[in-house]
């Protein structure tokens, strides 16, 4: 039998969408490859269906190198409701707790250094945490408390940007992989004894990808409507964008061969790395992303573009 062929067309990049509040980043992932008429997709970090923001999504090759960015920095900003907690920790929950109090600017900001650096952070009930197998909402979900424990998380700033009124607090904050920023708002609710929830997230950045590089669904689609799946090309990002944090190695093109065909090469010359993350090119294309040991070069996905 013949090897079955993917549907859609060979396209691959990244489209950083401006995801929109009201979808899940799958309904997103899949639209936006319906409108492009990928042959695959994915996608480089989940936001809520109630965050709005910087969602990378990555076409055809590119979901090869969604490792590199799913790991990275990224920024939130967040408006927290004071006065009740709820169950999510987000608007969406129903309230398990309420408080009359309210905290000024000065108190606040004597909170906020303790959720800075490394902290110990215990995720939302409703995350996609798994224990024993089981995703935590869908524990929630049924009726009962997932035990979830406290885990280890980079914060490298958390600003308070405003306070429109004293019922709200809007902040900003640059995190590593894995940080929750509801459950920054739940427990900074508590430490403040006011309570406290999200009622607003938006995600500025994502490694690399910053606003300045979003596209709305609406353009896209608009895009596709006017012309087909091809003029949504000129909204791609070249796959190399997610790569700035690795070393580049731009090889030979007996050892670009050597590297299609997935071999390790041995690096030449005095500046050639010895270690660490890279990703390789040959002549001017991008061959694939893997590590330097001991001088060579193993690939570890191999791009075919």
């Amino acid at each position: 039998m013949g090897r079955r062929r993917n549907k859609g067309r060979e396209v691959s990049g990244w489209v950083v969408l401006d995801k929109p509040v009201g979808f899940t980043s799958t309904q997103a992932v899949s639209i936006v490859r319906r409108l492009f008429d990928a042959q695959k997709a994915g996608h480089a970090g989940t936001l809520d269906p109630l965050a709005s923001g910087c969602l990378p999504i990555a076409l055809g090759e590119a979901t090869k190198a969604v490792p590199q960015v799913f790991d990275s920095t990224k920024v939130y900003r967040f408006a927290v409701s004071w006065g009740v907690e709820t169950d999510t920790d987000d608007t969406e929950g129903r309230p398990v707790a309420t408080s009359e109090n309210r905290p000024d600017r000065e108190a606040i900001l004597a909170a906020l250094p303790r959720y800075v650096g490394e902290i110990q952070q215990v995720p939302p009930a409703y995350s996609a945490i798994k224990i024993d197998g089981e995703r935590a909402y869908d524990i929630a979900r049924d009726g009962e408390t997932p035990e979830l424990v406290a885990r280890t998380v980079m914060v490298y700033r958390l600003d308070l940007v405003d306070m429109p009124d004293r019922d709200t607090a809007v902040f900003e904050t640059e995190c590593g992989k894995g940080t929750y920023v509801r459950a920054i708002a739940r427990d900074l609710g508590r430490d403040l004894g006011v309570r406290g929830h999200v009622k607003e997230l938006r995600r500025l950045v994502v490694g690399p990808f910053d606003e300045t590089r979003l596209v709305p669904l609406d353009t896209i689609r608009a895009a596709a409507e006017a012309g087909g799946a091809a003029a949504c090309d000129p909204f791609l990002t070249p796959i190399e964008a997610a790569l700035g944090a690795l070393i580049e190695i731009a090889l030979t093109p007996n050892d670009a061969g050597r590297v299609k065909q997935g071999q390790a090469v041995l690096l030449r010359g005095a500046r050639a790395p010895v270690s660490g993350a890279a990703y390789a090119t040959g002549g001017g294309q991008l061959l694939a992303v893997g590590e330097v040991e001991a001088g060579s070069f193993h690939p570890k996905r191999v791009f075919h573009l």
